[in-house]
């Protein structure tokens, strides 16, 4: 993995949803593992937020909203998938939310994989 920002947090977030894989196991959709993880999270005393709402500008127009799954401490975009395989179209869509909402680091967790997915994004690149 590329070394990103926020490497403390963002190893607290991984170790949270390994712990949340290994009680549920790959099998359900995304909204459980994203409320099993709230949970998680919570119980560490992590601060998130969870289907934040972010505005999306364009010439400092209102364009659109979006809401990111989870946004840890304000500063580590959390997106869940529960699929196949991870794909390149979702590092695209976790770096324009990570533009739109500010911010630099994110991870991509993948319940539906054993183990646990995890891949970190960066905002102006790949990273794995």
């Amino acid at each position: 993995m590329n070394e990103l920002g926020h490497k403390e947090l963002s190893g607290q977030v991984i170790e949270a949803a390994i712990a949340v894989h290994s009680a549920l196991g790959p099998g359900f959709i995304e909204s459980v593992y994203e409320n099993a993880l709230s949970v998680e999270l919570a119980a560490r005393g992590i601060c998130f937020e969870k289907q934040k709402t972010i505005k999306i500008l364009h010439r400092d127009v209102v364009v659109g909203e979006h809401r990111l799954d989870i946004l840890v401490e304000g500063v580590l975009l959390v997106e869940l998938k529960a699929v196949k395989e991870i794909e390149d179209i979702f590092f695209a869509i976790g770096r324009s939310q990570m533009k739109a909402a500010g911010i630099q680091d994110g991870l991509i967790l993948n319940f539906a994989s054993m183990p646990l997915g995890v891949r970190r994004i960066g905002r102006e690149r790949f990273a794995s």
